[in-house]
Formats: structure tokens, sequence, C-alpha cells
């Protein structure tokens, strides 16, 4: 008769040992035997008529062993879930046991395997509203719409290719290459290719820029050479924090590949509608209104994301959980599809760490609340995207859209996907009503600069 038997080795870390006699394996092995007797194919024998002592002969010590471990995973597994153990992965094997296992002397058999445990706990940060955080309004300035709408009449515009830099507005292609302050590129280097308006530079880089022409370089030192928003965005693009510093005083050798000229599209009707085709807009200053509205919800997005942001960083870092860190440590070397070293392990631990408990902690906040998605909840978003993919209301109601729909939610990766994005923001809309929030002003350059510890993805 199987017996398991449990004790504690460590922090929320416990062995089980599985021990299994003759009659819990050997009416299996028999069986399995007689099963491969009858679907065999061995020179010599008809199919079906395969004497079982040649199928023990030729393959009884690969049939003992699956038996006897299939014998012992169900008994594992059926006492894991007997006793409601709530487990991180699969249970690791402490010793190689299956290599002593001989078919030809049956006997009792012992099996250990390690347990890492999940911890009970409470998201502290959420109770009795003692989080503050901060939301900030970002101020839409005159000069921000602007912007948005020189970019628009530059997007839609008439190109031309031209011989060298003559204006603000020209869009060159320029190479980025990280450098030293006279220009010598710097081996192994940060290289990227870019596309900018020459307005985007400061005034000084801009004046070095005029009149050059393709193929032609300059040297820049970035936090000289951009305004505090537009260095966040280069600093992003080249793969730096936007706010990083150190890496504002970087040089880069920035070599023009293509200089192209834009004739800009007429503030009218016709570039009013394709713009805003849901919109009846017919002047200017009505048009310079939807622009604000539209840079204001971008910003009160990216605002709320923010707070988001620092909401999980809060929630992961000062809700009290305990790990057994050694079993995970042993868990991140075997438990996936490629082994790994405990120096690789020891790399990888403090981000798995960090995305494991805000696994338990998301998992916790959803189930206790529950917090559900519903199925109409997610076709319903499935037909918004699919809508601001393909223009918008002028989409809605065309015949092929509830058959495009119908296929797409059969997807199941995009089903996950957007499930685990609808769940992650209706937990994040819920989480913000047990903080306190306090509004705050700011300029978008100090908004970009603002430090970004984590980003959850899934939000």
């Amino acid at each position: 008769m199987a017996t398991v038997t449990r004790e504690n080795i460590g922090l929320l870390n416990d062995k089980i040992t599985v021990k299994v006699s003759q009659e819990d394996y050997l009416p299996n092995f028999d069986k399995a035997v007689k099963q491969f007797s009858k679907n065999a194919n061995i020179p010599g024998f008809r199919k079906g008529m395969v004497p079982a002592g040649m199928v023990k002969k030729m393959h009884g010590p690969a049939i003992f062993g699956d038996e006897v471990l299939k014998t012992v995973e169900k008994e594992l597994m059926g006492y894991v879930q007997a006793e409601k153990l709530e487990i991180f992965g699969q249970p690791l094997s402490l010793e190689k046991t299956a290599k002593n296992l001989d078919f030809a002397n049956p006997e009792e058999y012992a099996f250990e395997f390690e347990v890492g445990l999940k911890p009970s706990f409470e998201v502290t940060p959420l109770e009795s509203n003692k989080t503050t955080l901060t939301r900030y309004k970002v101020a839409v300035t005159d000069e921000m719409v602007n912007d948005e709408l020189q970019r628009l009449q530059l997007k839609g515009g008439k190109p031309s290719e031209a011989e060298a830099v003559s204006t603000e507005d020209d869009i060159i292609n320029v190479t980025f290459e990280e450098a030293d302050a006279k220009g010598n590129v710097v081996e192994g280097g940060i290289t990227k290719e870019n596309s900018l308006l020459v307005k985007y530079f400061t005034d000084a880089v801009q004046a070095e820029l005029k009149g050059k022409k393709i193929n032609d370089s300059i040297v820049i030192e970035l936090g000289k050479s951009f305004d505090e928003q537009r260095l966040g965005w280069i600093l992003k693009d080249l793969g730096f924090e936007t706010g990083d510093k150190e890496a504002a005083k970087k040089h880069f050798k920035l070599t023009i590949t293509k200089i192209t000229l834009i004739e800009k599209r007429a503030l009218n009707e016709e570039f009013f509608k394709e713009v805003y085709p849901a919109d009846s807009i017919t002047t200017e200053e009505a048009f310079r209104a939807k622009l604000k509205e539209e840079i204001a919800k971008y910003w009160d997005s990216e605002s709320r994301n923010h707070m988001h942001n620092d909401l999980f960083e809060v929630l992961v870092h000062e809700t009290p959980i305990e790990l057994p860190k050694d079993f995970l440590k042993r868990w991140l070397q075997v438990g996936g599809e490629k082994p790994k070293t405990a120096e690789e392990a020891e790399k990888e631990f403090p981000g798995f760490d960090h995305q494991l408990r805000w696994t338990l902690i998301s998992d916790k906040l959803v189930r206790d609340n529950k917090l559900e998605v519903s199925f109409e909840d997610l076709r319903e978003n499935a037909k918004q995207k699919v809508l601001g993919y393909y223009g918008g209301a002028a989409a809605d109601g065309a015949e092929w859209l509830d058959s495009y729909l119908d296929r797409l939610l059969q997807d199941e990766k995009f089903v996950d996907q957007t499930y685990r994005e609808m769940i992650t923001a209706k937990l994040f809309d819920w989480a913000e009503t047990k903080v306190n929030v306090k509004e705050e002003e700011i300029k978008a350059e100090e908004f970009v600069n603002l430090p970004h510890k984590h980003h959850h993805h899934e939000h």
C-alpha cells in the first residue's frame, strides 16, 4: 500500500516522501506489457502475438520504470490535491531513484520530492487608505498644440528630397553612433537610425546642421542638443532611461543619410476631415480646440499609467510576503525547459522574485474582490480595437465586423492577452479607490523625466 509523508525542511519548504510497493505498481506493469504485446511489431512474430516474456526481455526495464513513476506521480498529486497544498510550480525530485529500478527484483521504492508552499499574506498598502499617490496634471500649452498641428501638416504634406538642410521643418534621417567628444566612434557602442525634424534640436545644433548635405556628420552631446522633453524621447530611443543624467552627457556622431523637405498641408476643411473624419470641423479654431482636447486625453492617460506604475511598485515592495527563496532558486535552475546554472538562477532571481510577488498579489486581489471580465466585455473591447484599427465609427455596423470578431475570439492567444489586459486594468481601477490620490500640475518635459522604476506591461 502506497504511503505519503511530509516534513518541513525550511521556510515554506517541505519534503514529501512517496513509498510504493509491488502491489501498487505491478498490476499496472503487467497490464502495460500485455498492451505492448498487442501493438508491438517485432520481426518473427505476428502483430498481437508477441509473447509477454519477449516484451519483458526487450522492453521490460523501460516499461517497468514508466509504470513505477506513473504510480508515484499519481500518489504525489493525489496527496497535494487532498491536502489542498498551494505550491509553486511542480514538485522537484530530490533523488534519482529511477536509476535503481529493477523489474527483475521488484521491491518497495521511496521517492523524495521538495515543494515550495505559497504564503498567506495581507495586502497592507491598501488598508485604511494608508498609501498616498500623485496623479500629475500635464498642462496643455499653445506650443504643444502648434507642434502637433505642424506635425500633422507635415505628415500629410508632399515630400521632396533636398540636397542640403535649409529650414527647421526639414526632416533628416540620421545614424546615431556613440562617440567621444572628437567624433571618434566607440567600438561596440550604440548605433541607431532615426528620423527627426531639424526643429527638434536646440538652436545651436540647428545652426550647425544648416547647409549640411547627405553623408555630412556632426558631433553632439545629447543633453545639450535637445530640450528636456525631446531629450527624454531620444534617450529612450537609444535604450536609456528617460531621466538618465549620465547618459545625457554621452556624445554621438550624427551622420545624415537623407534630407526631406515637406510642403505643408493647407488648413482647410478637406484636411480637417482627413484627420478627424467623425467630426464636422470647418475652422482652424475648432481644429485647434479638437487637437487640444486629444492632447489632454493623451497626457491624462500617460498620467494615469504613471500613477498605476507607482501603485504597482508600492504593492510589490510594501506588501509583506515571505517566500521560500532557496527552493525558488533551485526551481529556477531545473524547472524550465533548459536547465540553468546556480549563477544564472541567482542572476535572474531578483526579476523573477519581483514578478512572482506581483502575481501572488494580483491573483489574491482579483479573487478576494471577485473582479471579473465577462465574455461580453471582452468582445466589446475586441470590437473597439478593431474599430480603432479600421477607421472607428465608419466601420461600425459593417457586415464583415461580426464574423471577423467571431474568428478573432477563437484565437486563444488573443483572448488570453486581451483578458489579462482587461483584468489588470480593472484591478488597478479598483485599487486606485483604496489609496489617497493627490493632484499636482506639471509641465510635459518634467513629466517625461519622472522616474519609472518598472512597467508592468499588462496595462
